[in-house]
């Protein structure tokens, strides 16, 4: 028997202001009471103003592609898939198309200044983890499973790219970052209004591993290559900074800190001051020019670390 769903007590249930916020979209504007207008999230238009929502009715349209209606319509229209299948993703049933959707009560607006940094997501995207360009980057299958990572095929900001689940300290899912798998541009898509510098990606696995030392990184892959190595207590900054958030991160939890940043002069610039910022417990390790972890074997990565850990163990 095919799952049964009352289409009324979905849309009953689900807010557009949830839905919408749980794609990601946070740009409209307010264009009166509890209305709100910008740029269409579901054809990706130039028009600034093309797309209207109404949070009261629970209604939108889109002047420009001509999309319109009700949750049901727009969850429909963003994943490609029919009224029914958006019905059972809203209702919070899998049927192996795409998203699982929860769908308890939740007290939020569209826009205010008290949103909660990186709230939680209320979907989470049907992904490939077998696609090329995972092997390409030398991403082996159960790595790939692990970060939950893979291609997104579906509509939305993801589409046609590799999506890569980012997590809070609680291991709540905040966002996904899509990586282009071509020349495409941006080379790493976030969504608008993610935080990033409030996180560390993979934070919430490192600090389930139990180990006195993390490892910290650059980047998605290069966090991923390490932990293929053997070494699942490591951390990526997203980026070459440290902010206030992520050193609490690591300071609070951590009493041995290693970074392995990218042998590049933004790398080496950034492998200085964030070792000030963290002394004494943290150790830089520098790699040569021109050179990130996620472009070393496992053997040469496995070696550096060997060599920092017995270095911080000296000191």
């Amino acid at each position: 028997m095919r799952d049964w769903v009352d289409f009324s007590e979905v849309k009953k249930r689900v807010t557009l202001d949830r839905v919408l916020r749980s794609y990601g979209v946070d740009w409209l504007r307010p264009s009166g009471a509890q209305q709100y207008r910008g740029r269409c999230p579901i054809h990706q238009g130039e028009g600034t103003e093309a797309f209207h929502a109404h949070l009261r009715r629970n209604v939108f349209h889109c002047f420009a592609c001509g999309a319109g209606g009700n949750v049901l319509d727009f969850v429909a229209a963003m994943e490609g898939c029919s009224m029914r299948e958006a019905a059972l993703r809203l209702h919070g049933s899998q049927d192996g198309a795409g998203v699982a959707w929860t769908t308890e009560p939740e007290r939020s607006k569209l826009v205010t200044k008290e949103r909660e940094v990186n709230p939680p997501l209320g979907f989470r995207l049907d992904l490939d983890p077998a696609h090329p360009y995972l092997a390409g980057r030398g991403t082996d299958a159960a790595t790939a499973s692990y970060f939950g990572v893979g291609y997104c095929g579906g509509r939305g900001l993801m589409r046609g790219r590799i999506a890569i689940p980012i997590h809070d300290a609680d291991g709540r899912l905040v966002a996904y970052c899509g990586r282009a798998v071509d020349s495409g541009s941006p080379r790493y898509r976030f969504p608008a209004g993610f935080q990033k510098s409030q996180v560390l990606f993979n934070y919430h696995r490192a600090r389930a591993v139990g180990d006195d030392r993390v490892v910290v990184v650059e980047g998605f892959f290069d966090c991923m290559r390490v932990h293929q190595a053997g070494f699942s207590s490591v951390v990526a900054l997203m980026g070459a900074a440290l902010s206030r958030a992520q050193k609490n991160l690591l300071a609070g939890r951590f009493p041995s800190i290693v970074l392995l940043l990218d042998g590049d002069q933004t790398g080496r610039r950034a492998t200085t001051q964030i070792a000030r910022d963290l002394a004494p417990a943290c150790f830089a390790t520098l790699l040569p020019p021109d050179t990130q972890p996620d472009q070393m074997t496992a053997d040469q990565i496995r070696q550096v670390l060997t060599k920092a850990e017995r270095r911080t163990a000296i000191n």
